[in-house]
């Protein structure tokens, strides 16, 4: 079973920012005010703390999850996230920073992690549709609009690209 011992410190890093990054690249897709931010932020830490109530899911995902219940591991996660942000000039840029992270973990999970691979890339993903369902766009003090908007569908589409480049 694959779990953090699979990987080098640098490289479960990396693993624990993607599960946030997953969530931000589609919160930094489509400003939804500060409402809309906290929605969507709560969204993604929520799809992370449920799935220590799976007990049948992915062992890397639930030694990912056991990492996120420790100081370490959230400061860890943080630290990541900033390393893979830094100098992102405007969300679209910060959000293809994201991106481009989720592709190294994908290649990451492929090479040393391959039977655990896909269940947690699909876990992934399911971060970000759980994250861009979780605001409406377009609407006014969380009336009206639309529940996934075009730039989060875009979104998701490259957070699925950049998990499985082959499937897309």
């Amino acid at each position: 079973m694959t779990d953090k011992s699979t990987f080098t410190p640098e490289e479960w890093n990396h693993i624990l920012g993607g599960v946030m990054l997953a969530g931000m690249a589609v919160t930094m897709a489509d400003q939804s005010g500060l409402w809309g931010m906290l929605k969507e932020s709560m969204a993604s830490t929520g799809a992370v703390l449920n799935t220590r109530n799976e007990p049948d899911s992915n062992g890397l995902v639930q030694a990912v999850v056991a990492d996120f219940q420790t100081s370490e591991g959230r400061a860890a996660a943080r630290e990541e996230i900033k390393s893979v942000l830094a100098g992102a000039t405007s969300s679209p840029d910060a959000q293809a920073k994201a991106v481009d992270a989720l592709k190294k973990v994908a290649t990451l999970l492929d090479t040393k992690a391959s039977a655990d691979a896909q269940a947690f890339k699909s876990w992934l993903q399911a971060i970000g549709q759980r994250t861009a369902d979780a605001a409406n766009e377009g609407g006014f003090l969380g009336f009206g609009g639309v529940a996934v908007s075009d730039a989060e569908k875009a979104a998701l589409d490259q957070i699925a690209q950049a998990l499985n480049p082959s499937v897309a």
